[in-house]
């Protein structure tokens, strides 16, 4: 479970995920859960196993109350239907039973939905999406994925900023990461770099127009909240975008992702781009899941390439974790140290 980071808080999904009154199946920690959406914008969880004969409820529907928005799940096996509280009456009888489900606690924020899976909280939940939702258009949600994949693994890709010119040189020409500072604030830090690239062949803007909107040399700002999120600060001349990478873990053997995207606008072409824009990130997170499929994670790392003090801030809060350990303290690591 340790490999899990108990105690963490994850965001299992922004609001806009869930349609009205249809079940969606969530995992974590090696549970899966039944979530939904009632018309009164209220979300509910179960564990998705109905305590009578195992059916997944998240194959079930939701059903409406009489005169009210709330409503209930219903397992597809027998049609036995559940509460948000887990209960549920029995045929032949007119009674409600004492919760047979515990629900999952979820923290609302906003739209933000998210769960320390049952575990006494060790670390706050990041404040910077609450933020971005006050401050900028919500462009979306895109490439929502499960990965086969350890926690650990996942986050050493998303902090290892030389793989730019490899596992994303199909997409952006990345010819070279040029390393500028790593700023290491305990379980926050900052990553800034830049990077060279070629320019776009007339089938890759055909393929994504956004293209056209990067410049030459991208200037990449990675804010990263220890372990569930990574922000992107992207700037380009016709407006402003935060990408956000979101990290759950299902179990010990697989790692989901997805990708929010919030934005400001300094020209109208930029709106026009917004799907673009979430096309781009899916590519982005498409390319990493592929690339995390064809290693051996646990094999020796003999080789240590300059700037890996990403992975290293990974490496030493996931031994540490909860606690955070030297070195830390708010200051700037060079490219090269």
């Amino acid at each position: 479970m340790q490999s899990m980071l108990p105690g963490a808080p994850w965001l299992l999904a922004h609001k806009s995920m869930l349609t009205v009154n249809q079940p969606r199946k969530m995992s974590l920690y090696g549970n899966d859960y039944v979530m939904w959406k009632d018309a009164a914008g209220d979300i509910h969880a179960l564990p998705n196993a109905c305590p009578h004969m195992g059916a997944m409820l998240s194959e079930g529907w939701c059903e409406a109350a009489a005169g009210d928005r709330t409503s209930a799940i219903v397992c597809p096996f027998h049609a036995l239907k559940f509460d948000a509280a887990g209960c549920t009456v029995l045929p032949g009888s007119n009674k409600k039973t004492l919760p047979q489900l515990k629900p999952l606690d979820l923290i609302i924020q906003g739209n933000f939905i998210w769960s320390y899976g049952g575990h006494e909280p060790k670390i706050p939940i990041p404040t910077i999406l609450n933020e971005f939702a006050s401050e900028f258009e919500f462009i979306g949600c895109t490439a929502d994925v499960s990965v086969k994949t350890k926690l650990l693994p996942m986050l050493l890709n998303m902090h290892d900023y030389n793989h730019q010119n490899g596992t994303h040189r199909p997409m952006f020409e990345i010819e070279e990461v040029q390393f500028q500072k790593f700023v290491d604030d305990g379980h926050h830090s900052h990553a800034h770099y830049e990077m060279p690239r070629q320019k776009p062949g007339l089938q890759d803007i055909l393929k994504n127009p956004a293209l056209l909107a990067l410049p030459q040399t991208l200037s990449a700002h990675l804010e990263n909240f220890f372990p569930s999120l990574v922000v992107l600060h992207g700037q380009v001349a016709i407006g402003k975008a935060k990408q956000c990478h979101i990290f759950v873990p299902e179990s010990e053997t697989h790692t989901r992702t997805y990708v929010l995207m919030f934005g400001e606008a300094n020209h109208p072409v930029f709106r026009l781009l917004k799907q673009n824009f979430l096309n781009l990130a899916k590519v982005i997170v498409e390319q990493d899941a592929d690339i995390l499929g064809k290693i051996y994670a646990d094999a020796p790392q003999k080789i240590k390439l300059n700037n890996e003090v990403g992975m290293d801030w990974v490496r030493r809060n996931f031994a540490s974790f909860p606690n955070v350990v030297e070195p830390n303290l708010s200051h700037s690591i060079s490219a090269t140290v």
